[in-house]
């Protein structure tokens, strides 16, 4: 599959790296934007205040796949109830709210473990099989919530995630399952 990343940091950058392993061709873009024409996937993992510009450095986004990894501190975006929202109004195509509930700075020990950690997601039907597939591929058990009206909910979790994190806890893996699934 041919993945584009906007976004070189952790998230973006860690998640290029788990795909090129899986054997994606991944083309990662920063600040000094790039093409996306051809991609069968554009993920969006710039800060949540950066998606605007972020994504007007790209050409080439016209109705792709997109999975927004992105998190966002404070107010949504005017006129969006999401920030998947607005990723998917620049963009055009179906979108999916994915990996904004996971820590990158684990992503390094997902292989680690003995089942694999969960990424909750939200998607439209048809971004549903691409997401689920890229998460398996990053390592995760993909918990499906929803159509993206969900994707609202993912991005309050960072609230949370954030509160856990500075607690006892730290940084986290989560699963869910059904009783004797594991």
């Amino acid at each position: 599959m041919r993945i584009i990343v906007v976004g070189r940091g952790h998230v973006g950058g860690g998640l290029a790296g788990r795909w090129r392993a899986a054997g994606h061709e991944v083309t990662a873009v920063g600040r000094d934007g790039g093409d996306a024409t051809g991609a069968d996937v554009v993920v969006v993992a710039v800060p949540g205040d950066a998606v605007e510009a972020g994504l007007a450095a790209v050409a080439g986004l016209d109705g792709q796949l997109t999975i927004d990894a992105t998190n966002k501190f404070g107010a949504r975006p005017d006129g969006y109830d999401s920030v998947a929202q607005q990723v998917k109004a620049i963009v055009g195509g179906p979108t999916a709210k994915a990996f904004n509930t996971n820590f990158a700075s684990l992503y390094d020990a997902v292989d680690a473990e003995r089942v694999p950690p969960g990424t909750l997601y939200a998607a439209d039907t048809e971004a549903r099989e691409t997401t689920e597939q890229l998460i398996r591929d990053a390592g995760f058990d993909p918990i499906h919530l929803g159509d993206l009206t969900l994707a609202p909910l993912l991005e309050s979790l960072i609230a949370l995630t954030s509160a856990l994190d500075r607690g006892d806890l730290g940084p986290f893996f989560y699963r869910f399952n059904r009783p004797g699934e594991l």
